[in-house]
């Protein structure tokens, strides 16, 4: 499992002035709440955050942040990159309280697509159609990602949100407030071209036979 350590100091100044200072600095603002405390103001290391933010697990992990050597559990709630810039304009971190659920989103990974059925018998391809999830469990039980297993479906069918083997204590967020099991995470579907093939096929068959010439125009 990975771990990540951040280094983070307190921010007393404010402003969109001081944020570009700290920018310009090789920083960047961020702000951590929650667990029943007060917000506080931090600054963090453009470069070193930049290597954390590459991993996809740095999102569905619990993070250990020390501010001015204080250390603190968090996990990442918001983020705020630059439009078409190489850095991280903001952060925001949630405090964990170990005896309260918390709600985050995770990674799905896909896994057995090279033996779905769909795939190694009928020529189908798998197409994703929902990258995350978001889950509430305590913080003990957070996963670093859900697996969607892909391994029985066929062409033309789906798997659902219901279909999901949930780890022990974790549920989905959305279907706690009525949200719909039924939900299409993954499909597998015929490549375009060869669905277009067989649309041509079918045109070509259903076309009405043209009558064979007469022998009178002779």
């Amino acid at each position: 499992m990975n771990e990540f350590e951040i280094e983070a100091e307190t921010r007393h100044v404010k402003g969109k002035g001081a944020s570009r200072r700290l920018r310009r600095d090789g920083k960047f603002p961020g702000v951590v709440y929650g667990a029943h405390e007060d917000a506080v103001s931090i600054q963090l290391g453009q470069n070193d955050m930049l290597l954390h933010t590459a991993h996809e697990a740095f999102y569905s992990h619990i993070l250990d942040l020390k501010i001015d050597g204080k250390p603190e559990k968090v996990v990442v709630k918001d983020m705020q990159r630059h439009p078409y810039k190489p850095f991280i304009l903001h952060m925001d971190f949630q405090r964990i309280d170990q005896a309260e659920q918390l709600s985050l989103r995770v990674p799905l990974h896909f896994i057995n697509e090279d033996i779905c059925v769909g795939v190694k018998q009928d020529g189908g391809i798998v197409s994703h159609l929902i990258s995350d999830l978001e889950i509430s469990c305590l913080p003990k039980d957070l996963p670093e990602f859900i697996q969607v297993d892909v391994a029985n479906v066929h062409v033309g069918e789906s798997v659902h949100l219901a279909d999901l083997v949930m780890p022990e204590g974790v549920v989905i967020t959305s279907l706690t407030h009525g949200g719909d099991d039924g939900l299409a995470v993954a499909q597998v579907v015929m490549p375009r071209a060869a669905q277009v093939e067989d649309d041509a096929e079918d045109t070509a068959a259903d076309a009405p036979e043209e009558a064979a010439p007469s022998g009178d125009d002779e």
